[in-house]
Parts: structure tokens; sequence; C-alpha cells
């Protein structure tokens, strides 16, 4: 629980409230590592959140609220087990358990690393990576994650539980990687981070819907946390660096009429500013370590949206250069090709487009581009074809807004 909240004048179950919010991931992470299952943690700290409404209503508020947590939650699980026990696995279990709930948890180990890495194992899918994420160390409700991804609370609940019973069944090791191992590891950890932030930034459920949250803010928390557990690696690095960089345009990027905004034509009042220069330095610290990565190029990237003369096209287009040599693929190609036609004209990106057509034809960002370019070279019949495919694909509202603008503009 924060520092700066005062436990003796709140009220338990707002002190309860107040250490799952800041600390359940810590808490959870500390349980699956003494109990080896997400389910018996999960469930062992929801019946040590109902015993302490109980026992600290009666007799006062502990000391240390998540240490209580954490030794009740360890015999609630040895009770779980002790109700199970049926075999000579059952009977390990529990002398495990109990050698581990005698020790006192006054000094809580942050095992939010090896949990991380868990929940971000490539056995799982990606959306179960995500999922796992999400509800073990950002301690979102599955009502929450489904509303997040327009899914049904059902299967999203089922969804978590395949993704438990895999990792049970699997045997896959609740700790960080080796040297081996570390990059592929890495690599899975950033990209659920990432993509848990692409969907808050590209879902945007509205304000009040059942189950909003702020999916890119958590992004940024889960950045934040792995490097702080994780520090001195340029690759986190870039990925804190890229996610700030991008969130400090959150205020600017939907007009008052509701349409969307490119970055160019932002009103810079609205950005964060402060993080602006936080990924800046951030970036800066990890180009020092000369280990170079696409993570640190993307993020590079978005702050070249940033520059104080305005976006810098010239050196986004050397970076999409440089980040081809990571990540050759059609998305960063048409990227590409959008700054290409920023330094060179519409002609120059048109023609870069052709080889993209094919693959990209169910993108709707390749439509939108297309159209723009075509608008721009004065074919405005085309254009406006290539503006109906895109709004064929859109699902955003704030997107469909700007591009019915674009083709009334022509």
């Amino acid at each position: 629980m924060s520092d700066s909240a005062d436990p003796a004048a709140m009220t338990p179950v707002a002190v309860l409230a107040a250490v799952m919010a800041a600390d359940r991931g810590r808490i959870m992470a500390a349980l699956i590592a003494r109990v080896g299952d997400f389910s018996l943690a999960e469930e062992a700290l929801q019946d040590a959140a109902q015993a302490a409404l109980i026992h600290w209503g009666r007799s006062g508020l502990p000391d240390r609220p998540d240490a209580w947590l954490i030794r009740v939650a360890f015999r609630k699980a040895i009770d779980r087990l002790r109700r199970a026990a049926r075999d000579v696995r059952g009977a390990s279990a529990l002398t495990l358990l109990a050698r581990a709930e005698a020790e006192e948890p006054e000094t809580i180990a942050d095992d939010r690393l090896r949990l991380i890495f868990t929940c971000c194992h490539p056995a799982l899918d990606p959306k179960s990576r995500i999922a796992l994420t999400l509800r073990t160390i950002c301690g979102l409700t599955t009502s929450e994650i489904a509303g997040a991804f327009l899914d049904q609370d059902a299967a999203m609940g089922q969804r978590l539980s395949r993704a438990k019973a895999r990792i049970a069944a699997t045997g896959i090791g609740f700790s960080v990687p080796g040297p081996d191992d570390w990059a592929e590891r890495l690599g899975s950890v950033l990209t659920v981070i990432y993509l848990i932030f692409n969907a808050g930034y590209t879902i945007r459920p509205e304000a009040g819907i059942p189950g909003h949250r702020d999916l890119c803010g958590e992004a940024v928390f889960l950045g934040r946390l792995l490097n702080d557990l994780c520090p001195d690696q340029p690759e986190i690095e870039g990925c804190l660096a890229l996610l700030l960089a991008l969130h400090a345009r959150a205020r600017a990027r939907i007009a008052a009429d509701g349409q969307s905004v490119p970055p160019s034509q932002q009103d810079r009042g609205l950005w964060d500013h402060a993080a602006i220069a936080d990924a800046a330095s951030i970036l800066h610290r990890a180009m020092a370590r000369g280990q170079a990565g696409p993570y640190q190029i993307k993020a590079a990237l978005a702050l070249c949206h940033t520059a104080p003369a305005g976006t810098d096209w010239p050196q986004i287009l050397q970076l999409y250069d440089r980040l081809l040599t990571w990540e050759p693929g059609e998305i960063v190609q048409l990227n590409r090709a959008v700054s290409l036609a920023e330094v060179e004209g519409p002609a120059a990106g048109l023609a870069a487009l052709v080889p993209l057509a094919m693959a990209l034809n169910d993108y709707q960002p390749f439509h939108a581009a297309r159209a723009a370019l075509l608008a721009a070279s004065g074919q405005r019949l085309a254009a406006a074809l290539a503006y109906d495919r895109a709004m064929e694909l859109t699902s955003s509202p704030a997107d469909l807004a700007f591009l019915i603008a674009r083709k009334r503009g022509l």
C-alpha cells in the first residue's frame, strides 16, 4: 500500500481496497512462488480478503496489511489442499506449503518479474498472455478484461482458466529465463505490453461502458514496473520510452467534433510535455548503451513527431529504413511509404504502396494513406474510392469521422 495512505484513518474495506489496488500483483507473485499454482493462489487470496474484512473489523488493522494477507492466504491454500489431498502429490504439496507458511513474510520478496515472464510465456497464445498479465499483474477483473477486448465475460473467463491450466500442465517454469532464452522471452514480454497499449489506443471504449479500463495506462505501468525490476536493459527502456511518447499525446488525438487528429495537426498545448521529456531521457539512456533494437527505433520515431520545429520527416524516413532491418513486414513498409511521400512527394509514396496492395487489401490504414496520397496528387475520383474502402474497414468512430471529413474535402 502507498506510504501516503494512513491505515489508521481508513476503514477495513478502504484499507483492503487500497492494498489490493497497489500491491495485488506483488502479493499474487509471492503466493504463486510459494504454492506453484495460479488458480490456487488466486482462490486463497480471495479467501484471505474475505477473512480480512471480518478480522480487521473485529480486532483492528494489522501493522502490515499486505504481509497479513500473504500469511493468511498461505493458510487458506493449505486448507484447500488439505481438503483436496488424495494422493502423494497432495501430501508433498502440503509439506511444502506448511514449511513456507511457517516463514513470517515481514519482507515480501518481489517475485513480479518471474510472474511477468510466466504470464507472457511463448507457450500461451498472444491473447491469453495479454489477458493473464492484465488479470494477475494489473489486477483487472475478468469483466474488465472482457470489456476491453469486446468479449463475453464467460469466454474471457474460460480463456483465463485454460491459460492457467496450460501453465500447470506443461510445467512452465515460474522463473526468469537464462541467457540462452533471454532475448526470445523478453521479446514476448515486450510484445504483450505493447499489444496491451495498442488495444487501449485503437479500441478506445467510451467512458462509462462496463469493463472500461485505461489499457494505455496499464501498459505504461507494466513498462515502468519491468524497467524497475530489470534495469539497464536498452529494449525495455526503449519500449517504455515509446509508450510514454505515444501516451503523452492522448488528449490531443480526438478533436472536439469527434474526429481523429494526425500528430502533425494536433494541439501541442494538450500534450503531456513532462512525459515527452521523460521519454526522451529514457531513450537517450538506452541508446547510450550501444545495443540498438526495434523498440528504441520506434521510440525515436514517436519522438520525431514531437520535435519543437515540427515533425522531422527526413529523420523519420531514415529510422524506418533502419527499422526494416529488424521488422521487414508490410506495416513498416506502409509507414515508410507515408514518410517517403512527405519527403519526396505523393508520387513517390504511391509508387511505394503498389507492392503492398495485395497483402494490405483488408488493412484500413493502407487505404486511408493511399486515399490521402491520391488526393494530394489530384486524383480525386480514385481518392474517393480509396476513402470508401477505408471507411468499410474502420471500427473506430473517431477514425470514421476523420475519413468522412477527408472525403467531403475532396
